[in-house]
């Protein structure tokens, strides 16, 4: 799942306490000869507000177990997002599907600007200052993956002077 990405590490969700966002949940309907067969399907995102975040798909004939089932696979892809305090590194941007997402970082005391299933992530990851912008599709679960995408791009000062095996004051420096 994060084959495309350089320097994501993978967290194991033991010892973590994690609390789930509930995104969003659909109903399906499936058309069968017998008539028509109702299901639901749950987007779920888990984080421990300190970096660690994770999102999920259940789909269930009952609302409870899809979205029981959405949190155990949120628990199985979490990884670990660089913060700067309680904002991010850098500004970026994240594509899925049709859906854009921009992240900007903010000052402190701005709060989380963002709407929708952008804040659910944000606020799971432990991002209390951003600035945010969704464009293109509003379906919950490529703009949920469009936030990851930005999320996973994301570098610290360390890493960035690591792979460009410099020290961390030359990286400021220019």
């Amino acid at each position: 799942m994060y084959q495309n990405y350089k320097n994501v590490e993978l967290v194991k969700p033991s010892g973590l306490e994690l609390k789930d966002r509930l995104v969003g949940v659909q109903r399906v309907t499936k058309v069968t000869k017998g008539g028509r067969a109702f299901g639901f399907s749950a987007i779920v995102v888990v984080g421990d507000e300190n970096g660690v975040v994770g999102h999920g798909l259940g789909k269930s004939k009952e609302v409870a177990d899809a979205i029981a089932k959405a949190v155990e696979d949120a628990k199985k892809n979490l990884v670990r997002i660089p913060l700067n305090k309680a904002t991010l590194p850098h500004e970026q941007k994240g594509k899925y599907g049709g859906a854009r997402v921009y992240l900007q970082p903010a000052s402190h005391g701005t709060g989380v600007i963002a709407g929708g299933a952008v804040r659910a992530v944000l606020e799971a990851v432990g991002v209390h200052d951003v600035l945010s912008k969704s464009q293109g599709s509003s379906n919950p679960h490529n703009v949920v993956k469009a936030t990851f995408d930005a999320l996973l791009r994301l570098r610290d000062a360390r890493t960035i002077a690591a792979q460009r095996g410099i020290s961390l004051e030359k990286v400021f420096k220019g």
